[in-house]
């Protein structure tokens, strides 16, 4: 059986910023979570193309700005 991993908590989180950058021929996607007591960096992906890699930062990191923002009615 497969199990599924719990999502990451965010509670306290205060901002969030993706990087772009080369390696190895490739293109890097990271994240960065910025908590009161630190900063939580993650590599996300690499993709052959800068666009790509431009294109999958731009999604992750709006996806995790709703994350932090909360419910819009809650």
């Amino acid at each position: 059986m497969i199990g599924v991993a719990d999502p990451p908590d965010t509670t306290g989180a205060e901002s969030v910023e993706t990087f772009v950058f080369p390696e190895r021929g490739r293109w890097v996607v990271e994240i960065a979570v910025v908590f009161p007591d630190g900063v939580v960096r993650h590599r996300i992906d690499t993709h052959s193309t800068k666009r790509r890699a431009e294109i999958s930062a731009n999604l992750i990191k709006r996806a995790a700005e709703r994350d932090l923002r909360g419910p819009l009615n809650g």
